[in-house]
């Protein structure tokens, strides 16, 4: 506790830290181009970090939307199938955003900056939108930490903005360097008064200006233009702000343990067959969970003292271990550690039951594949 205590605190404090810079660094000219760089790629790195850290903590995530999952759980908030073009997408910003803050107004090709600015533009976007897409379960959860989650986002909106705004005026100052203000002709006259006074109210212009990327982004998609990936990497999940698909029924905790495993492990290992009704609530039925429940119904018949011996036992320990079973790992892992007792099963089934299989088959009330 006292360790958890102490990586607590630390990650408190160095969250605030570069709160604190970022802020200064936005609002102030006090600090040197080098500091800003140093905080600004603590805050991207050691921050994203941070923000995975609290997210994993802070929600319960389990499978993508089609998978069935326990009721205190949370599908994935973005799709698995369309992740790697928001990695591309968050990579694109990245290297855009690092080309403008290490480098030099001066020294880079004004196309480059363009594409850069650009990049900076769409990876803002891109987290807005991802903050919008948690925003309902941060305010349904009880714990005060995932709303931390916020700051992050607050954060890489400030230090792309200070960028942004660092590239701007050293591009004034290379304009006027070659004399642009100092031109007889009206017109760059007007456009370097412009440039100057966008320096100066950067804040608001900024604000402005990820709104109207914002509004235009979706106008875009509504015509049929701009990324189709990006928006289903959003709506191709569940339990989300901007998710459209309907997950599977959650699954039953309580009660058989096997019952647990069938609904909780990964789909490849644990071969889910179809659902099944049991003690009134729909439930995920595989041949494992099956072979035990006919078995158990086989001893039933046979020897019916031996069998609530055998009951008793399984109600006592059966259930404390099923609330062990959170993760899809830990029921894969306890799959393969009841397959020899599901061979000794099959093995007992074929051994004293005239139609084994029929025997198999007809557990739980069918539900649909």
């Amino acid at each position: 506790m006292i360790i958890l205590l102490l990586i607590g605190v630390f990650f408190i404090c160095v969250t605030l830290v570069l709160t604190c810079v970022n802020i200064v660094s936005f609002c102030s000219k006090r600090l040197s181009v080098k500091a800003i760089r140093i905080s600004s790629t603590l805050t991207v790195f050691v921050g994203g970090f941070f923000y995975l850290l609290l997210f994993v903590i802070g929600f319960n995530i389990s499978d993508d939307w089609y998978e069935a999952i326990y009721p205190d759980q949370l599908h994935q908030s973005i799709s698995s199938e369309y992740m790697p073009a928001i990695a591309i997408l968050s990579v694109v910003g990245l290297v855009g955003y690092f080309t403008l803050l290490l480098g030099s107004a001066e020294k880079l090709p004004p196309l480059v900056s363009v594409f850069c600015v650009a990049a900076v533009i769409m990876v803002n976007i891109l987290q807005i939108a991802h903050a919008v897409q948690i925003s309902n379960n941060v305010r349904d959860v009880s714990l005060d930490g995932p709303i931390l989650l916020y700051v992050y986002h607050a954060n890489l909106l400030l230090i792309s903005a200070t960028t942004l705004r660092k590239h701007i005026r050293e591009m004034l100052l290379v304009a006027k360097s070659k004399g642009m203000d100092e031109s007889e002709n009206v017109k760059y006259r007007r456009i370097y008064a412009m440039m100057t006074k966008f320096s100066k109210y950067s804040l608001l212009v900024f604000v402005a200006l990820f709104i109207l990327i914002a509004v235009l982004e979706i106008i875009f998609v509504l015509l049929g233009q701009g990324f189709d990936a990006p928006i289903k990497a959003f709506t191709d999940t569940a339990d989300w702000t901007f998710s459209k698909q309907i997950p599977p029924p959650p699954m039953e905790q309580k009660g058989h343990y096997l019952c647990t495993v069938a609904a909780g492990g990964h789909g490849k290992v644990v071969k889910p067959l179809r659902y099944g009704t049991r003690l009134g609530e729909t439930i995920i039925v595989n041949r494992q969970l099956c072979v035990a429940n006919a078995f158990e119904e086989l001893i039933k018949e046979k020897m019916p003292r031996f069998h609530k011996t055998v009951r008793t036992g399984y109600d006592k320990y059966g259930y404390p271990v099923s609330k062990h079973i959170t993760t899809p790992l830990r029921a894969d892992v306890v799959y393969y550690i009841m397959k020899p007792l599901e061979w000794f099963f099959i093995l007992a089934l074929y051994l004293f039951d005239r139609c084994p299989e029929k025997r198999i088959s007809r557990q739980y009330e069918y539900h649909g594949t």
